[in-house]
C-alpha cells in the first residue's frame, strides 16, 4: 500500500464578535415551527488560520470595532490583532482566502500589505456588478472592502480563481454558490481526516442539518445543492464547519496558551453535540 505522503494542518478558529440578541427565526428561511416561539438563536463571528511548520494560511479577515458599533455586532477582540497569538502578524501573512465579500468576512483587508487575497471570480463581478443597485442585496457589503479588492487588482495582490484550485499544499477552494454567487469553501487535511470550512455556506449546524438555509441568499437551489458537495468534501459531519455557529467554540478545545483561539483539527469534546434543539429548535 502506498504511503499517505498528504500534508496535514491544524486548523484555529477565533470567535471575535457576536450578535446576541437574534430569534432563531432570523437564521431560517422557512419556519415550519421547528423552534419553539420566541426562542433566541445567537450567531457569533469568526475568521480561521490555517497552518503547519512550512505553512500559514488566514481564512477571512473580520471586520473592524468601527463597523461593529455600526451594525449592532458586539467585537470581543480586533481579529487581525489577534494573530499576535499565533506569533505572527498581518504584515507577516502571505495569503488570505476571502470566502466572500459580505462585511463580517471581509473587512480589514487594506491591513494585510503583502498578502494575497484569494477571491472567486464569480463574487469579484456581483459585487462590483448590477445587482449592487440594489439595496437589500448590497446591504451586506461595505463599499471600503469593495475598494480595497479592486484596488489589489491593480497591485498584483488579488487572485481571482474560476473553480477549485489549490491556494498551499494540500488546501483547496471549491465554489458552492448559493449565499453568494461567489462563495467558496476550504478543505484541509488533518490528522482526524479532511475538515471543510463552511463558511456561509453553512451559518449553522442546524442549517444543512435540517437542509433549511439561511435566508440571506442570491440563490436558493444551488444553496441546498451546496449542502451535498460539502458532506461529500468533509469526512463527516463533525468535519464541516460553520461559519457563525456559537457552538464551534465550545465543541473543540482551547489552544494552549492562547484560549480564545479554538483547534478544528482536534476531535470534539467529549459529551457536547450540536443538535438541533440545543441550537434553539423545538425538542
Amino acid at each position: 500500500m502506498a504511503e499517505d505522503t498528504r500534508p496535514v494542518y491544524e486548523i484555529l478558529a477565533l470567535r471575535f464578535g457576536t450578535h446576541a440578541d437574534r430569534p432563531a427565526r432570523d437564521n431560517f428561511l422557512v419556519d415550519e415551527g421547528q423552534f419553539t416561539p420566541g426562542s433566541e438563536m445567537p450567531m457569533d463571528f469568526y475568521l480561521w488560520a490555517i497552518r503547519s511548520d512550512r505553512h500559514f494560511l488566514l481564512v477571512d479577515t473580520g471586520f473592524p470595532e468601527e463597523m461593529a458599533r455600526r451594525r449592532g455586532r458586539t467585537l470581543f477582540r480586533d481579529p487581525v490583532d489577534a494573530l499576535t497569538d499565533l506569533g505572527t502578524t498581518a504584515e507577516d501573512v502571505s495569503d488570505v482566502v476571502i470566502t466572500h465579500m459580505h462585511y463580517d468576512h471581509a473587512g480589514n483587508l487594506d491591513r494585510f500589505p503583502h498578502a494575497r487575497i484569494h477571491l472567486q471570480e464569480d463574487e469579484l463581478k456581483f459585487c462590483t456588478g448590477p445587482a449592487m443597485r440594489h439595496h437589500v442585496v448590497r446591504k451586506p457589503f461595505e463599499p471600503v472592502n469593495i475598494k480595497t479588492a479592486v484596488q489589489g487588482l491593480f497591485e498584483d495582490q488579488l487572485v481571482l480563481h474560476s473553480g477549485p484550485s489549490e491556494i498551499i499544499p494540500g488546501v483547496t477552494v471549491h465554489p458552492v454558490p448559493g449565499h453568494t454567487p461567489g462563495t467558496q469553501v476550504v478543505r484541509v487535511p488533518t490528522e482526524r481526516g479532511w475538515v471543510v470550512l463552511a463558511s456561509d455556506a453553512t451559518h449553522l449546524w442546524a442549517n444543512i442539518r435540517l437542509r433549511s438555509p439561511f435566508p440571506i441568499l442570491d440563490h436558493l437551489t444551488p444553496m441546498l445543492e451546496g449542502y451535498d458537495r460539502i458532506e461529500a468534501l468533509a469526512d463527516g459531519d463533525d468535519h464541516i464547519i460553520p461559519g457563525h455557529d456559537p457552538q464551534v467554540a465550545l465543541r473543540f478545545p482551547r489552544l494552549e496558551g492562547a484560549p480564545d483561539w479554538v483547534c478544528l483539527h482536534e476531535p470534539v469534546l467529549d459529551g457536547i453535540e450540536a443538535t438541533s434543539a440545543t441550537a434553539g429548535a423545538a425538542p
